[in-house]
């Protein structure tokens, strides 16, 4: 009975098949560009009326099936065409389609403004787009540094492929405040917590799209948008088709200043995207970048007198030569420094007790000095004494002379002395290297619905500047994505898996590295005698005394590139950071489920609903984070809701959006959002919104643990001040310790209390206007004002390691902590965007944007990080359509910003202002869908940095050869 059924099962969907079958319409045709006739890719074809639709392949060509009977009409459509409709009688080949060029000003859709499509002209918020043409176009070397030339936008350097972007302010390397979402997946690294995107991620191929949200944006996008959200998207195998691959060669390092002789620079990548019957299509795609790295070659002196040991670190001059305590900016090991009398001190109290011991408390050296010697002794007075002092203990006394006079004369004064550092050239590996891969699976389970399984993979070397400068080395991040997606609702769940690889601080391990060939209760001890020698015996200059010394002390010193250096500094760095060395174990994880439905049945109004939720997973093994007895867990639950309503014929709309968070550690946070859109004439709309954002501290403002040159960096949990017993032993604010260090008054101590630890706030309200003029002259404006509340920094405390209030002996011997703490002070910032856009006749293009932003009532006694130009501009100049067949292209763009003080737990100092041009020049080959390429960066090659104790930036030149890119 059973095979019966299963018989007729199967003869019962042969025949639906084959009704199916003979039902079935088959349309074929081609879409040429009407002006130059070239074959026009990825052109979306679908029967008016219904969500039946298919793409152009590379050649321009389509196929459509569907069971619906002719006639029926084909809307045939394309970003920079006019739409074309198509009337088809019966099943067969159409006439080859062309579809007339048309200006895209203002015609594009945006998605990320409000969750919806919608025109970019009548988003309710202020963004800005770069299509894949103009991504394709753009004389950078690579898609993610596109981002720089957008409105607002201020983009942090620390290496070649190490790039940070910012809006609106408090810019830096690896900016949490700034969401980063590559096709929907949060691209933060779950423990390094900056984001990823010019380190993996989508292929520079694959790219489609990207919209930024400049400012406040957590009503739709979550916590971190306190400042923006950038959006990139890639390209949907069922549009996209067919085989591409581009190569591209330059040429870095033109000059002598960072290496001796230039250096080669390789990107090479490619993507192959088909789809079958509509139903299933795949991507896969890879990108392979080699250069040698822009090096951090700033050697000017941070002046570390008085206060400024315990970290609060200040430009100054004076050289290695002429600066015994020199600390260069881009130089480590030499954060090591420390008192001439505090080691003298100590090595005559060391001494004098081992004497004390070996003669069982009968003979005390300094008492025998004191009594012996006048306070100004000559150093023949100090031979004879030794010379007549028993022969047993002639060596004692002879090693205790110069660390005994210098404390009885007072010789070394407050002078501090830094152990000799190695330039980043000699210990961070610059030979950048990236590798990146990605692909899908799509499947359309309907016409409109659609599953999806897609994989991003990268690994690499490169380096970034946080508290200190990091070699991130053979770092590997993978993010990993399924999804269900409908026109009007989306399911999706991914994970971010992070290795850190062999990463290493490069401050703490050089200071190690320095440890290791010569300890520096062996390296102090020889630098003063070495200096007692060469001033009181021999007569010297301090200043020639000290060269001596450090040339005495360094005389066993590994060079640089030796095998000896190259073999200790290795040992090192590959040992965790728990164990005595530099290396991080982090492999953090994130996981995150998403949804969200778009209510299109209620017809009041518009709405969409969506949540999710996500867990973060730290495992650092205590080299990053206070995890040593295992991973820590924090869960994050959020939900949104937004409501659009059009009124007055579509002259108003209306919208508001508000978003509720939770974390582990937090109390909930609700975040509104209400926009207004006015369409004072067709074209022309005025914007004006009150947003609101927050950012729940990052990973590591609440668990991290981490040992720096000059302090302990701890998150800002009660549990990690509870575990340094900050209650029991309290600790002291830093003026005040520092007041006490100078006068050895415990009265001038003050302890540090501390509030309760909040996620950060700000509110935004903005006022805009876009207009499209005659189709030819596209103008956005905007200014805001905002306010930050509970704002998220760090203060430096200093606790006594015995738990009483420490004796100036014991001043070197302090606990230093870095503490994430708010700040209880509001800062209020503002600031203004322009931009025109003008279409001139024969296909040329000119743009210009101009932007600011400034900060009011700083608190002194707080690091904001504002870090941001009064005044950014970029000039563009572009035409792709040159020549009688309008082959030739190019694009140029001029790029500066005034200079301003940058503020950053690594380092502080003022960035100068510069000015660069970009600029490309290309061919197209029709036949083959290729372009030839030739451009450069800063084409002039004026070294230009973007953050205190980043590297200056110079030219990079290069030609490309892409295969079917247009």
């Amino acid at each position: 009975m059973r095979k019966s059924y299963r018989y007729l099962a199967t003869l019962l969907t042969v025949l639906v098949c084959t009704v199916g079958a003979y039902a079935q319409t088959v349309i074929t045709g081609s879409v040429r560009n009407g002006s130059s006739k070239e074959t026009v890719p990825a052109v979306s074809v679908t029967i008016k009326g219904s969500g039946t639709g298919t793409f152009t392949d590379a050649k321009g060509d389509f196929k459509l099936t569907t069971n619906q009977k002719p006639p029926f009409t084909l809307v045939i459509t394309s970003v920079g065409f006019d739409p074309r409709e198509v009337t088809v009688n019966a099943s067969g080949q159409i006439d080859v389609v062309d579809l007339t060029p048309a200006s895209t000003l203002g015609t594009e859709v945006v998605v990320s403004a409000s969750r919806v499509p919608e025109r970019i002209l009548e988003s309710p918020v202020s963004i800005e787009r770069l299509n894949s043409a103009a991504i394709r176009n753009t004389p950078n070397p690579n898609y993610y540094d596109a981002i720089r030339t957008l409105k607002g936008v201020d983009m942090t350097l620390s290496s070649f492929t190490f790039n940070s972007v910012s809006t609106r302010g408090f810019n830096g390397s690896g900016n949490t405040r700034v969401n980063q979402q590559m096709d929907g997946m949060d691209n933060q690294a779950p423990g390094l917590n900056f984001s990823v995107g010019s380190v993996i991620g989508l292929t520079e191929l694959d790219v489609d799209n990207i919209e930024l949200l400049p400012g406040a944006s957590s009503a739709l996008y979550g916590p971190g948008g306190m400042n923006g959200t950038v959006l990139i998207s890639s390209k949907n195998p069922f549009k996209y088709q067919g085989f591409s691959a581009q190569v591209k060669t330059g040429i870095m390092h033109v000059d002598s200043r960072q290496r001796n002789s230039p250096s080669p620079y390789y990107d090479w990548s490619f993507r192959w995207g088909k789809s079958f019957n509509d139903k299933f299509a795949f991507k896969a795609g890879a990108q392979f970048i080699h250069a040698k790295d822009w090096v951090g070659d700033d050697y000017r002196n941070y002046d570390r007198n008085g206060g400024d040991v315990y970290g609060n670190l200040k430009p100054g001059g004076g050289t290695r030569t002429s600066d015994p305590n020199y600390n260069g900016v881009n130089v480590y090991g030499d954060e090591t420094s420390q008192s001439m009398t505090g080691i003298s001190t100590t090595v005559q109290n060391t001494i004098n007790s081992q004497v004390l011991t070996a003669t069982g408390g009968t003979v005390n050296l300094v008492n025998l000095m004191n009594a012996a010697l006048p306070p100004n002794a000559t150093p023949a007075q100090y031979q004879a004494f030794v010379g007549a002092l028993p022969a047993a203990l002639q060596p004692a006394a002879s090693q205790m002379v110069p660390f005994y006079d210098g404390v009885r004369n007072n010789l070394y004064g407050t002078q501090f002395v830094s152990r000799t550092g190695y330039r980043e050239n000699e210990v961070v590996n610059n030979n950048t290297v990236n590798v990146k891969l990605s692909g899908g699976l799509y499947y359309k389970i309907t016409p409109k619905i659609e599953a999806s399984l897609t994989a991003n993979w990268g690994t690499g070397n490169t380096v970034y500047t946080g508290s200190d400068r990091y070699s991130l080395l053979d770092l590997k991040i993978g993010q990993y994505k399924a999804e269900l997606r409908s026109d009007n609702w989306y399911l999706k769940a991914y994970t971010t898996q992070e290795n850190a690889g062999q990463s290493y601080n490069v401050t703490v391990t050089t200071q190690l590295f320095n440890e290791a060939w010569k300890p520096s209760t062996t390296w102090y001890p020889e630098y003063i005698s070495a200096y007692w020698q060469a001033t009181r015996v021999n007569g010297a200059d301090p200043s020639v005394g000290h060269n001596a010394a450090r040339g005495f002390s360094d005389r066993t010193r590994p060079a640089s590139g030796t095998q000896q250096f190259r073999t200790l500094y290795d040992q090192i760095r590959s040992k965790p950071i728990v164990n005595g060395g530099g290396l991080f174990l982090d492999k953090s994880d994130l996981y995150h489920v998403e949804g969200q439905y778009n209510f299109k049945q209620i017809k009041f109004a518009e709405v969409i609903v969506g949540g999710n939720w996500r867990q973060f997973v730290l495992n650092s093994q205590g080299t990053l984070f206070a995890d040593t007895s295992g991973p820590i867990k924090i869960n994050e639950l959020g939900g949104y809701i937004q409501v659009t309503k059009r009124l007055f014929n579509d002259v108003l709309k209306l919208s508001f959006a508000g978003r509720y968070d939770k974390n582990d550690n937090f109390k909930g946070r609700f975040t509104p959002r209400l926009s207004a859109v006015v369409k004072v004439a067709k074209d022309h709309n005025i914007r004006a919104s009150f947003q609101t954002a927050y950012r729940f501290p990052s990973t590591q403002n609440q668990w991290i643990n981490l040992q720096t040159p000059f302090a302990k960096l701890i998150g800002g949990l009660p549990e990690l001040r509870n575990f340094y017993n900050f209650g029991t032993n309290p600790v002291y604010t830093q003026a005040s310790f520092q007041q006490f260090a100078v006068t050895g008054n415990p009265a001038l101590l003050k302890t540090q209390s501390f509030n309760e630890f909040k996620p950060e706030s700000v509110v935004s309200y903005e006022l805009g206007y876009k207009g499209l003029i005659n189709k030819r002259l596209l103008i956005d404006m905007y200014a805001y004002y905002t306010e930050y509340k509970d704002f998220l920094g760090r203060i430096v405390v200093v606790q006594s390691p015995t738990g009483t209030i420490p004796g100036l002996a014991q001043v070197t011997g302090r606990n230093i902590y870095s503490v994430s703490v708010n700040n209880t002070n509001k800062v209020n910032t503002y600031g203004w965007g322009f931009s025109a856009d003008y279409l001139l006749p024969r296909g040329y293009q000119v743009g210009v944007n101009l932007s600011g932003d400034k900060m009011d009532n700083p608190d002194p006694n707080f690091i904001t990080f504002f870090n941001s130009p009064s005044l950014r501009t970029n000039v563009t100049f572009s035409n792709n359509g040159l020549g009688a067949k309008k082959r030739w292209g190019f694009s140029a763009n001029y790029r500066y910003q005034t200079g301003f003080y940058f503020q950053s737990d690594f380092t502080q100092g003022e960035i100068p202002a510069f000015g660069t041009v970009d600029a490309q020049v290309s061919y197209k080959l029709p036949s083959t869908r290729s372009i030839l390429r030739i451009g450069g960066t800063n084409l002039l090659n004026k070294y230009y940095r973007t953050a205190f104790g980043n590297p200056m930036i110079g030219g990079v030149y290069y030609v490309s050869f892409g295969y079917n890119v247009f």
